[in-house]
């Protein structure tokens, strides 16, 4: 009883923290939760409060000339009838993003290792970054390499690597006598993290994964072992274990750190008030700049600790501007992907929108 009144009383203090978060920023109070150490305003411009406007000019890439795409976000490739989706550019409300410059990003980042952590989010961010830079000099040398839980695109000509290090839920995973065991407190995985010049962590698409789909067996908290928790508690306590892992290990002179905001899904029309649908077959993004739904709990949680951290780490707070793409999903044109995907994005697409807010970031 004492542990589901805990529970229960935590889940209520992150909805009134969420309601809190929603007025702030519907009252232009914060920018990307500017009270966060190390966070720039930039001409008072929020980033992240803006609109999808239409643009001739894009997509930034061809899937078609991109080595580095997996087959999964190949929407072009796999059929999709529909081009309209490629053709939309974020537009904040106070300001104009700079346009992605390939060229510029290499000769800032030469001789520089970039490391992305997370899950199939951040795969889907770093292959869009690649193919970014890519069509910017397609004809330099480059390296693609895929070996265990790190996979690797080269620059070579500008000595410029970027990583990705898959972990769905930061903290670590291991075998254990009782079984596969989700460890909160213990983050030996981050081993591999150190001596880069950028990281930028994500996580959140896992912890709610039940049954089949679910890679433990028990949760393991000190020497507390649980059969099941509830996920934003454990979501809280495997972030601060991150948050307290990035304060013993980042020295903010030597690297930047940026946590890729939670990436919404589409899978439930109702949430943006057409109850019948999902992501399959929507042609273009809401309009306006509100979700009918509002923000995910998640998100509470990423500022929450965000708030509390020592070090300087930027909040890419990408959630809202994403959850208007009801229309960027592989949904059924996703190759070697059974069912409808409404969790992951297009390339080109949406996360090329993340990587120029990452790059404008970078700038300020």
């Amino acid at each position: 009883m004492g542990f589901r009144f805990r529970a229960l009383c935590f889940v209520f203090l992150l909805k009134v923290l969420l309601l809190l978060l929603e007025q702030a920023r519907a009252a232009g109070q914060f920018y990307n939760v500017s009270s966060f150490r190390g966070l720039k305003q930039v001409s008072g411009c929020n980033l992240f409060q803006g609109k999808w406007v239409f643009d001739a000019s894009y997509p930034l890439y061809d899937s078609s000339s991109c080595p580095f795409i997996d087959e999964e976000f190949d929407c072009q490739k796999h059929g999709r009838p529909d081009k309209q989706y490629l053709k939309y550019a974020w537009k904040p409300d106070s300001c104009n993003l700079p346009r992605f410059d390939g060229m510029e990003f290499l000769r800032t980042w030469r001789g520089k290792k970039i490391m992305f952590v997370g899950d199939s989010l951040s795969l889907n961010m770093w292959e869009s970054l690649s193919c970014m830079i890519h069509a910017s000099v397609p004809n330099t040398k480059t390296s693609f390499v895929r070996e265990g839980t790190v996979s690797s695109a080269s620059f070579q000509d500008y000595g410029v690597t970027l990583l990705l290090y898959r972990t769905p839920y930061l903290v670590d995973l291991a075998k254990e006598n009782v079984g596969r065991v989700l460890k909160l407190d213990s983050i030996q995985g981050g081993n591999a993290w150190k001596g880069m010049d950028m990281l930028i962590f994500n996580s959140w698409h896992w912890w709610t994964h039940t049954g089949k789909s679910q890679p433990w067996d028990y949760i393991r908290e000190g020497t507390k072992l649980y059969k099941d928790m509830d996920r934003l508690t454990a979501f809280y306590k495997g972030l601060n274990t991150w948050a307290n892992w990035v304060n013993l290990n980042v020295d903010p002179a030597k690297t930047k750190v940026f946590f890729q905001g939670i990436s919404p899904t589409h899978y439930q029309g109702k949430e943006w008030n057409s109850p019948k649908k999902n992501c399959g077959g929507e042609g273009q993004p809401l309009s306006g700049s509100t979700y009918p739904a509002g923000t995910p709990p998640a998100t509470a949680v990423v500022n929450n600790v965000l708030s509390t951290i020592k070090k300087p780490v930027y909040l890419l707070d990408i959630t809202t501007l994403s959850q208007l793409r009801k229309d960027a999903h592989p949904s059924s044109y996703g190759g070697g992907h059974s069912g409808t995907d409404c969790s992951h994005w297009c390339l080109p697409g949406l996360p090329d929108t993340w990587n120029q807010l990452l790059y404008t970031a970078l700038l300020m």
